[in-house]
């Protein structure tokens, strides 16, 4: 398959994705992508943040792709049981934070991080010094979610603030994680 194949949701994380975040430039790349928009990007209540990957999954017209950073990776671990069976066709999963970060960043609504399955195809991409999870913590999510592990080296938490803003190395691994959908 090819990205133009699929209805791609961006789904930000805490605060959002700035202008020159991957993300935001990816969304402005990629012709059938769209981000997913919250309420209150700095103050998130995770039945908002599920109900809004639900319905834009559910008004796709095509098979979806999620693209989710820091936060909003925890998001879609939380809305994945609830999204219609079959709709999804991947995800991938840059930076989620730890357990121990979510109290602290998001408040208890967000804790604890789902450990079941993910019922669809994922990639988990995971820094090795990110200062909201460990490689090891991202490495047991991507475990307990049956993701495909990709090790980022040591890129921060792979953000403006890291200095990824265009991302070229992640467009790649997309690339790649799209080919074998």
């Amino acid at each position: 398959m090819r990205s133009s194949d699929f209805d791609i949701l961006i789904i930000p994380g805490l605060g959002g994705s700035g202008p020159d975040h991957w993300q935001s430039r990816w969304e402005a790349k990629l012709s059938t992508a769209r981000r997913v928009e919250q309420d209150d990007w700095r103050n998130p209540r995770l039945e908002n943040w599920t109900a809004r990957i639900l319905a834009a999954t559910v008004s796709a017209s095509r098979p979806v792709l999620l693209i989710a950073h820091s936060l909003g990776v925890t998001a879609v671990a939380h809305a994945a049981p609830h999204l219609p069976e079959g709709v999804v066709r991947g995800a991938f999963l840059v930076a989620p934070p730890a357990d121990s970060v979510l109290i602290e960043a998001a408040g208890p609504g967000f804790r604890p991080l789902p450990r079941g399955p993910l019922p669809f195809p994922s990639v988990l991409v995971a820094s090795r010094n990110d200062p909201y999870a460990s490689y090891d913590e991202s490495e047991e999510i991507s475990y307990a979610w049956g993701s495909r592990l990709l090790d980022a080296g040591e890129a921060g938490h792979i953000n403006l603030d890291s200095g990824h803003g265009p991302w070229p190395e992640g467009l790649m691994s997309l690339a790649g994680f799209i080919k074998q959908l």
